[in-house]
This record gives C-alpha cells, sequence and structure tokens, in this order.
C-alpha cells in the first residue's frame, strides 16, 4: 500500500484531526472524580456525530466501542464499562475518527484528583517522549529513528516501553503501514524510511514496572501490566514534512 497521502487528504486528516483534538480535550476535562466511565464513552459517541464524523474504532472488527478507557494497570484497548473515576486513578483515553473518508488517531493519559510527584513524573516523561518523537519524525530520518527517541526517553527516566504494542500509519484505514515499535528493533537503517506526505499515529505506550503485558480478562481486548503497574499512552497523528512534521491532533479550541 501507498502510504503517502495526496496534499487533499492531507487537508482532510488535518481538518479532522483538529475536531479529534477538541473532542479528546473535552474527554479528559469532563474526566473527574466521581464521573463514570459510561458517561466518558457517551459524550464521545455524541461528538464525533456532531462534528460530522464517524468513529474509527468501531471499523475494528467485534469492538462495538467508540473509544478505549484504560484506568492504571490497564495498558490498551480497555472497553468502556461501568466504572466511576476515583482520586489518584490515571486514566487514558484513546479515540479515532473517521472525516471525509480518512481517519486520525489520538491518546493522552491524565491523573484524576490529587496527582503526586510520582505520577506527574511519570506522565510528564510520557509527554516529553512523544514530542522528542515527532522531532525526529521528518523525511530522510527512518522508524528506527522514533523508536529509538521513545525508548531512549523513557528508559532514560526509569521507566518501560511495552515493546508488544507499536504506533501506526494511520489514515485510509485505521492501522497502515509502518508499524512503529516503541524500541529500537536492529539496525535503524534497516527500518522503513520516512517520506514527505506520509501520516502516522506516533505512540508513546509505556509502564512504571517492566513492561510486560497479558489480557486482564475473558473480554479478548483489554491488555494490563503483568505486574499491575501504572501505565500511561500518549499519541498524536502526524503528517511528515521535509523540515518539521505537522501534529494534526493538536488539542486546541
Amino acid at each position: 500500500m501507498n502510504t503517502v497521502k495526496t496534499p487533499e487528504e492531507i487537508t482532510s486528516m488535518r481538518v479532522g484531526g483538529k475536531k479529534l483534538g477538541v473532542i479528546l480535550k473535552e474527554l479528559l476535562s469532563m474526566s473527574t472524580i466521581g464521573v463514570n466511565l459510561l458517561d466518558v464513552e457517551k459524550h464521545a459517541v455524541k461528538r464525533i456525530k456532531e462534528e460530522g464524523g464517524v468513529p474509527s474504532f468501531t471499523t475494528v472488527e467485534g469492538y462495538p466501542f467508540v473509544t478505549c478507557l484504560c484506568i492504571n494497570e490497564e495498558v490498551v484497548h480497555g472497553m468502556p464499562r461501568n466504572y466511576v473515576l476515583r482520586d489518584g486513578d490515571i486514566v487514558t483515553i484513546d479515540i479515532g475518527m473517521i472525516y471525509e473518508g480518512l481517519h486520525t488517531d489520538t491518546a493522552s493519559s491524565i491523573c484524576i484528583g490529587m496527582i503526586d510527584d510520582e505520577k506527574e513524573l511519570f506522565l510528564k516523561t510520557g509527554e516529553i517522549a512523544l514530542g522528542k518523537a515527532i522531532e525526529v519524525a521528518i523525511a530522510g530520518k527512518r522508524v528506527g529513528d522514533i523508536s529509538k527517541a521513545i525508548q531512549t526517553t523513557i528508559e532514560s527516566a526509569g521507566y518501560h516501553v511495552v515493546t508488544d504494542l507499536t504506533g501506526h500509519g494511520v489514515g485510509r484505514i485505521l492501522h497502515e503501514e509502518p508499524m512503529i515499535p516503541e524500541y529500537v528493533r536492529g539496525d535503524i537503517a534497516k527500518t522503513p524510511l520516512l517520506a514527505s506526505g506520509m501520516t502516522l499515529a506516533i505512540e508513546v505506550i509505556y509502564a512504571m514496572g517492566q513492561g510486560s503485558i497479558c489480557y486482564k480478562s475473558d473480554d479478548g481486548w483489554t491488555l494490563e501490566s503483568k505486574d499491575r503497574s501504572l501505565t500511561a499512552t500518549f499519541e498524536h497523528t502526524i503528517a511528515i514534512g521535509d523540515i518539521k512534521s505537522e501534529v494534526l491532533t493538536k488539542r486546541e479550541i
């Protein structure tokens, strides 16, 4: 598949990504002590419809929800359910939207209520890692350069990336090539070359503990850290440029 997008496609993704960024910002803002995850999901459904979009995640076979909502040790693919947010929870909201036929994908983690220094540093590290990954994601660089930026930032802070999960290309379908590992796999020079016009969902997925994961229950979706350590995810959809890349899912109003 040719993953380089036309200027017209990137324009549509820019508009859709901006809308999605606003929606995620709203979902994060409403996620406070006492809020039920089902209400977060309901708001996401309502807002995607209002913005003229279609949920991306319901295009994944067998997944019935608009969002993935993870709490504490849950890493990815947490299903919205009857859970009331508590003081000190770390919640990750992951959401995707199709706009004018093109997908964008974004995620962020926050602490509910009072945040202690340990959790604050943990979450800040993920945001920094995503920023560094985006900085190196330009034409002429390689996927391995993105992976290195993520791994180096996370591990230098004493945390571990989740090696079983990856970022990915995004656009005409939700999950396109190339896959973007959280760590360097072999020779960077042999990893896929980045070209102007490619659109990527760069994800920083990491844990306070060892980073090994397993299925949480028999729902077949929710993955959690094996050691039940806290986890977080930060994700943006970007368009690769020659000098710098453009973040398409900025959370602006």
